[in-house]
């Protein structure tokens, strides 16, 4: 049998090196590793080791097989192995990884996430110091940044419901009534994920009442919120208490709007005092941040409420103040709650000045803006409109621009024309919609079904124009994406099960294969340490090995 001097490094290699390439070597090569102790120390004894270089060569040698021990045995039971115990394994792990793939999969069904992202998200990385990212960043709320935010949001294909029910006075009468909840367990958690991004920050720990409401936006179920948010205003006024209670525990909407008054004066409050420390550093410009989304939350929401109740011209002046003091916070969408209030006065000239406005390529699209934009062209020809007389003469200019702004519309989303001409019964409309989607359709017909019946003709005209529209193809919501972790555990489970089938069937052949792996794999580090060698000199080795 050759000497293994080929495998072994230079004299002045330290004795961990010396350790590990012999028993790499042992298992590519196929020789027992008491064999190359043997030949290792049969070298070693003829003085092929410099007493100058490494000291005694007796000492030396005892170090040696003091490491080469454990190794050596470690690779005695690895060679012994039987290709049944890799089967095992494979098969072992295959069935861990199905077994974890399926829980995931359960989870992922029932509650809209993954379990181990969750876990890991919501334990492990507050203890490691991390922040969650879970949500989008609170630097798209910064007025200076709003180019950055348009950018983002209209690469986003759910959007928050601008027009949302409140839970308490609107959404709990169906349940109620039918005992069943109106909401999805993934639109509920797309909203608690926005409660957590608009209404807190990284500084809340320092405010009592604002460390338990960032406790409460995190809770699943609605009376622990409603109870942590009574808590909170036990120690001091709170704005985002009110806000949970205006929205979840008021049953009216005159009771949502005397709380939602008492967190606009706590509110504002809270703003002035940021506004004037938000230049002193990064906590405090978050804080401001923070106050300032709460501020505009609650202005919206009041401006929202004055319209449900009725006085729609202060809802206008509300929403309009609001647009004028935070112009460039656009990811409210406030804008689409003025046109429904402008529609209910019946002032088109105003929503015709808020169209041109934001009727823009630069700015994301909406059934809203579309739909809108096409009644407001339709109301000029609908009360005259004919088919017949349209089909003898042609079409007019004005009803050319009509049936063109129709068809816009209906390609941007093709499922709100089935919900206006009420060919699809309506429901609550969620508090997420989908772009483009069915969601984003009954939301839009939900609370504009009114204003296009309002118009004389107008329903006719799109009866008339809308299926000719060549649309895209129709959209699902909500469409869940699903998460990495099963993804991963479905391809670990696949590619163990494979890799068992291939042993059992295979051996022999999934050894040499297994074997060519490991030496591929080991070949860089063996590289490195020979470039390693080369450049260092001996004395740094000698220093090394002695230690």
């Amino acid at each position: 049998m050759a000497t293994p001097r080929k495998y072994l490094p230079g004299p002045l290699k330290n004795v961990v090196y010396v350790t590990f390439c012999l028993h790499l070597t042992s298992f590519l090569s196929g020789v027992r590793p008491a064999e190359h102790l043997y030949s290792v120390v049969k070298v070693w004894s003829h003085g092929d080791v410099q007493q100058g270089s490494l000291g005694s060569s007796n000492s030396y040698l005892t170090h040696v097989l003091y490491f080469l021990c454990p190794f050596s045995v470690v690779s005695m039971f690895l060679n012994t192995l039987t290709p049944k115990f890799y089967v095992a394994l494979t098969g072992t792990s295959s069935l861990i990884s199905g077994l974890i793939l399926i829980f995931e999969w359960w989870y992922f069904r029932k509650y809209g996430t993954s379990f181990i992202e969750q876990v890991s998200v919501s334990h492990l990385r507050p203890l490691l110091g991390g922040v969650d990212n879970s949500s989008p960043t609170n630097s798209n709320t910064i007025n200076g940044e709003a180019d950055s935010s348009r950018q983002s949001v209209s690469e986003c294909k759910v959007w928050r419901n601008p027009l949302n029910l409140f839970r308490g006075a609107e959404y709990n009468r169906y349940t109620w009534v039918t005992g069943r909840e109106p909401l999805t367990y993934y639109d509920m958690n797309l909203s608690a994920q926005d409660h957590q991004t608009f209404f807190t920050c990284d500084s809340d720990h320092l405010r009592p009442a604002d460390a338990i409401m960032q406790k409460a936006w995190r809770e699943r179920n609605p009376q622990a919120r409603i109870s942590a948010a009574h808590d909170a205003l036990e120690l001091e006024d709170c704005a985002t208490a009110y806000i949970l209670l205006a929205e979840e525990e008021a049953t009216t909407i005159m009771e949502a709007e005397r709380l939602f008054k008492q967190a606009l004066k706590a509110g504002e409050g809270c703003y002035r005092r940021s506004q004037q420390l938000q230049h002193h550093g990064t906590q405090y410009e978050a804080q401001h941040r923070r106050d300032t989304n709460v501020l505009v939350y609650i202005k919206r929401r009041l401006a929202m409420c004055s319209r449900k109740l009725g006085r729609t011209r202060e809802a206008v002046k509300m929403m309009r103040d609001l647009m004028k003091e935070f112009p460039l916070l656009s990811m409210f969408n406030i804008h689409e709650n003025l046109l429904e209030s402008l529609l209910e006065l019946q002032n088109y000239a105003d929503v015709q000045a808020v169209l041109a406005k934001y009727d823009d390529i630069s700015l994301p699209k909406s059934a809203t803006i579309c739909y809108t934009a096409a009644l407001l062209k339709a109301r000029a020809v609908s009360d005259k409109f004919s088919p017949e007389a349209a089909s003898r003469r042609g079409l007019s200019t004005a009803e050319m621009n009509a049936v063109e702004a129709i068809h816009r519309a209906v390609e941007f989303n093709p499922h709100v024309p089935k919900y206006l001409l009420e060919m699809k019964s309506l429901i609550l409309p969620p508090e997420h919609i989908l772009k483009r989607g069915d969601s984003e359709a009954i939301a839009y017909a939900f609370f504009h079904l009114q204003h296009w019946k309002r118009v004389e003709g107008a329903l006719n005209l799109l009866h008339c124009t809308w299926e000719g529209t060549v649309f895209h193809e129709v959209s699902v919501y909500p469409k869940k994406e699903l998460p990495f972790f099963i993804l991963f555990t479905a391809g670990l489970c696949s590619f163990t099960a494979m890799l068992a089938l291939l042993t059992h069937q295979f051996p022999e052949l999934m050894g040499v294969f297994a074997k060519a792996f490991l030496s591929t794999l080991f070949a860089p580090l063996n590289f490195i340490m020979e470039k390693v060698e080369s450049i260092l000199p001996s004395s740094l080795w000698h220093q090394l090995t002695r230690i």
